[in-house]
């Protein structure tokens, strides 16, 4: 086998290094350190990560196709802000495939997924008692990601994955706004839950829209919340 030219070896490098600083930016993002609206500086995030700003301007290319970054002329790059509309917009793209997703696997789901659904229901139920949001949103998206993965369609999840990612955007608080949301957020898993394992894909589906309708109203009362607080903080003018 010939050996790759150093040509190859430089671009392989180059991809890896783009790819790792794309994850470590994606991660900032979907964990608010680098929060909708903030302004992204090519040269400082070079200096942070430890690169050079090559990687860094290719990193951005991908994650503005992701919808997580957006670029407008003189005003250079920044994380996206999503509208009420674009959040509603994609969270009924996710819901169609939220419940196509239920229905399939009330059709036929493996022992070996169906018993990692129960785990992630057990700790969700652990934070819910010991009243821990953060853990229980983390643990929520990875309930509906195990879902979409336990269907076996790379095609499906990659879809289903980038739609979560950009509505993670707007939902970072909407899980905290009120104490009874995680509450009746953790009842409705483990009834989906109950429903796929008995096989019963019209309840799965059912429960499936009802529980993301509750979640789109959250992001609703999410938005209301957020535009009342930027209101109440601007000084008034005498």
């Amino acid at each position: 086998m010939d050996a790759p030219s150093i040509g190859t070896i430089q671009l392989l490098k180059k991809h890896s290094l783009t790819t790792l600083v794309q994850d470590e930016l994606e991660r900032l993002i979907l964990r608010g350190e680098l929060a909708p609206g903030d302004k992204l500086n090519e040269a400082q995030l070079a200096t942070r990560l430890g690169v050079s700003r090559g990687p860094v301007r290719e990193a951005f290319r991908a994650l503005e196709q992701a919808g997580l970054l957006r670029t407008e002329k003189n005003h250079g790059v920044s994380v996206k802000m999503l509208s009420l509309k674009e959040a509603e917009e994609i969270y009924q793209v996710r819901a169609m495939l939220d419940e196509h997703i239920g229905r399939l696997l009330a059709n036929g789901i493996s022992a070996e997924h169906l018993n990692s659904l129960r785990q992630i229901v057990e700790l969700m139920k652990r934070a819910q008692n010991s009243h821990d949001g953060q853990t229980y949103g983390h643990l929520n998206l990875q309930f509906h990601d195990t879902m979409a993965a336990a269907v076996g369609n790379e095609k499906l999840l990659d879809t289903y994955r980038g739609l979560v990612r950009e509505l993670s955007l707007f939902r970072q608080t909407a899980l905290t706004l009120d104490e009874e949301a995680i509450d009746q957020s953790a009842h409705e898993h483990e009834a989906i839950i109950e429903a796929i394992a008995a096989g019963d894909s019209n309840l799965t589906e059912s429960l499936i829209r009802s529980h993301l309708d509750h979640g789109r109203e959250r992001i609703r009362r999410s938005r209301q919340v957020r535009q009342a607080n930027e209101q109440s903080s601007v000084p008034e003018v005498n």
